[in-house]
């Protein structure tokens, strides 16, 4: 796992240290992770092309909103996610996989809480809801 830590690692250790928010993105095999200071990056674009990245990939990448308690899912689920057409499969697929591979990359820079998904990013679940219930 490469982790790079904008603007610089121990900047970025500190604000873990005194519980304050980073931004995270990890690539989806789990192999890259970008963290940058909130206050400095604002979005998680801004942090990816400040790590040399096209701005526009953020679809490549899980995004967190992390601190020393745990991290907050930006989840979003892209269309063509590992090629999967049907829409449930493909999220449960993207769920299942973000679950494994972002717990691995927190741990990896020192956070042990919960990954929590905000009710703004649940439609998924509702999507999936619908579908299992037959609506």
């Amino acid at each position: 796992m490469d982790i790079k830590y904008f603007p610089d690692r121990q900047s970025t250790e500190q604000l873990l240290l005194a519980n304050e928010p980073v931004l995270v993105l990890v690539s989806f095999d789990g192999k890259d992770v970008i963290v940058g200071d909130i206050d400095r990056y604002l979005e998680h674009h801004i942090l990816l092309a400040e790590a040399g990245h096209d701005s526009r990939d953020t679809d490549k990448y899980f995004r967190l909103v992390a601190d020393g308690e745990g991290a907050d899912w930006t989840f979003v689920c892209p269309p063509d996610y590992k090629g999967i057409d049907d829409k449930q499969r493909r999220i449960e697929c993207f769920y299942k996989d973000g679950l494994s591979v972002c717990a691995d990359a927190l741990r990896a820079i020192g956070i042990e809480g919960e990954i929590q998904i905000s009710e703004r990013y649940k439609r998924h679940f509702d999507f999936m809801n619908d579908q299992t219930s037959g609506k």
